[in-house]
């Protein structure tokens, strides 16, 4: 009978883990569109080709935004499909877990808002006339660059949450302890990447920068990968059942 509950209970929480999987899967393949992929194939050298790039592909622009917005509501339901998964680990570092990733989702809706404002200045033919192209362009620019800082401020969060999402999963006993490691040894690197930049304008050419930007990635990439393939350690599972009895 013991049995049979601990493989019920085995079934439910690789259901668990496959669920977390998924969404961090949508989050990481979104991210990389809205957050690399697009700005990469419009955002020029120069203002002038930078809105150029904007117009001649708005529809990829206003991609983007519906993309960027998706990847925010799933990084909503993200930190409470692995609060069901791991809040018996540590019911206060998963509060917490949940609490900095929540805390992101409003700012990164407000953040979009520059997007918007980007999109009214391009679309609406009275700013053209009334600004001037110039003045346009220089507008727009200020627009993004308001939108970049949003960013970097979101990193605070972003690296906040991994904190307590890598003790958990290094205390779990069913996750690999390493991407734990990488986990919260992530938190520390977008800590150190958003501080850095903000004190010292050149720290992201450093290699510093380099080497604290590793972890995160790895660590997400890593344990996004694992919790959708192999679930749960059912080896790890069987020794601390073990143990118990």
């Amino acid at each position: 009978m013991a049995k049979k509950s601990r493989c019920i209970s085995m079934k439910s929480r690789n259901k668990k883990a496959r669920v977390a999987g998924l969404l961090y899967l949508l989050l990481v393949i979104t991210g990389m569109i809205y957050l690399v992929y697009i700005p990469s194939q419009l955002i020029g050298e120069s203002a002038t080709t930078t809105v150029a790039n904007i117009r001649n592909s708005e529809w990829l622009f206003r991609l983007e935004i519906i993309v960027g917005i998706i990847s925010s509501v799933i990084f909503i339901f993200l930190p409470l499909a692995l609060y069901r998964l791991l809040h018996e680990v540590n019911k206060t570092h998963a509060s917490l877990m949940v609490l900095f990733a929540l805390l992101s989702v409003p700012i990164s809706f407000v953040n979009f808002l520059n997007k918007f404002s980007v999109l009214t200045l391009i679309t609406k033919p009275e700013y053209l006339e009334k600004l001037g192209e110039s003045n346009l362009q220089t507008q727009v620019m200020l627009q993004l660059e308001n939108y970049s800082t949003g960013l970097t401020v979101l990193q605070v969060f972003w690296g906040l949450w991994l904190f307590p999402f890598g003790y958990l999963v290094y205390k779990s006993g069913f996750l690999p302890k390493l991407l734990g490691i990488f986990l919260m040894a992530g938190c520390f690197g977008y800590l150190i990447n958003f501080f850095g930049g903000f004190l010292y304008s050149g720290f992201h050419t450093t290699i510093l920068s380099d080497i604290t930007g590793m972890p995160a990635p790895l660590g997400e990439i890593g344990i996004c990968l694992w919790l959708l393939i192999m679930g749960t350690n059912k080896l790890s599972f069987g020794k601390t059942a073990v143990a118990k009895t």
